[in-house]
This record gives structure tokens, sequence and C-alpha cells, in this order.
């Protein structure tokens, strides 16, 4: 059996890509424009990007909360799972971020189903309040606030909801109770509070692909009253 190397993690990543997804000009497009534009290359893998579809698919979400937009990469994927008549929100804090998404959004044909919300999302998350809940809700920001994100996920979602939080693996320095990193420390709270929230039932996997070793965490909403 092939021993795991750096060159065989990203061959099969490649292969899996190729073999499932395949070329898709508006997505590859939406990544060679953030680049242009000097975005950090941070979008999730391909194979990510899929997951997320599916999964919302899956839970049949017509409302969707994205929390860190970027340059919309994932924001397609969302969109075409909602379909023509569901909706995305999603929240970015940087204004050339949101700039090149809007741009990203409107070649892949789905800005109508897209609304962007420019601003820090801590700031921006309680005035979604009060309308109709949120059935999937993808978290991929700023790791100190992953608590604050949850909490949010659970209060604007219903029983049901499906929460999907990005980079819960971070190469593997998420294990480490003494890492000085705030980063790190924002993912092990948020993983915490996943564990002890009577509002979550939750897991998570490691992921290998040509983003790097990383992870993900995926929540279901039990009861966001709790």
């Amino acid at each position: 059996m092939p021993e795991l190397t750096p060159e065989s993690s990203l061959a099969l990543d490649r292969y899996l890509t190729d073999t499932l997804i395949g070329s898709d000009p508006a997505l590859d497009q939406a990544v060679a424009d953030q680049a242009a534009a000097g975005l950090p290359a941070i979008e999730v893998a391909p194979l990510n990007g899929k997951l997320l579809s599916l999964l919302a698919r899956i839970a049949g979400a017509r409302r969707v909360l994205e929390i860190g937009t970027l340059g919309g990469y994932s924001t397609i994927w969302l969109a075409r799972a909602v379909g023509a008549t569901g909706a995305v929100v999603t929240i970015e804090a940087e204004p050339a971020h949101a700039a090149v998404a809007r741009r990203n959004l409107e070649r892949a044909g789905v800005a109508d189903r897209v609304e962007i919300l420019q601003g820090i999302a801590a700031d921006l998350l309680p005035a979604l309040a009060g309308g109709d809940p949120f059935d999937f809700v993808f978290i991929d920001a700023d790791k100190e606030s992953n608590t604050v994100y949850l909490d949010w996920a659970a209060r604007l979602g219903r029983p049901g909801t499906v929460v999907v939080i990005d980079n819960i693996g971070r190469s593997g320095a998420v294990a480490e109770a003494d890492s000085t990193s705030a980063q790190v420390q924002g993912v092990r709270r948020g993983l915490e509070m996943l564990a002890s929230d009577a509002r979550f039932d939750a897991t998570a996997l490691q992921t290998l692909d040509r983003k790097g070793w990383d992870g993900i965490a995926v929540a279901l909403v039990t009861d966001p009253a709790l």
C-alpha cells in the first residue's frame, strides 16, 4: 500500500476532484479573479465546496447563512444548492472581498438569490433575528469568534438546522491545549461549545486536500430555545 506523503495526498485530491467535479468555468474564474485581486487563497477546496452543496441539498435547505464570503467561491456552491427559489445571506467584513464576490456571483448567474451583508458579522447577526429561520449555516470567518457565530447559528436556526464550521484542524494544532494561537484557542472554544451546549449535536472530520491538513465540524441544531 502506498505511503501517505504530501505528494500522494495531492495526487489523490487531484484524482477525486477531476473524477467527481471536473472543470467548472464559473468556479475556476472565481478563484482566478480572487487571486488577481490579491485576496488570500483560503477558499474551500473544490471537494469541500461540493460537500457543502450536497449537505445543503440533503438538508433541503431553502435559506442559507454564510459567515465569511471571501471571493464568493463557497457562496456559489451554496447558491446553486438552494436553487432559483432559495436564498443565501452571506456576511463579509472586508469591502474589497465583498466587491470581488459580487462580480463572481453575477458571472455565475446566482446573484439574484444572494444577499451580501458587508460588515462585522457579530454586529450584523442580531439584525437577522425575527425573520424566517435558516436551514443551513456555514461558518468560515475569524476563528476567535466561533462561539459567537455558533450562538447565532442556533438562535437564527430551527430544530434540524445544519451547521458546518470550517478549519477546525489547523494542521493538528487544535489538539494542543497550550497553544498560544488565538485562532487555535478560538477553534477549541467552539468545539467545546458544540460538546457542552444542549442546542447542538455535533461531530468533526479531519481533511487532507490541496488546502492542507485541516478539518470540519458538522452540527445539528436540536433546540434553539435551550
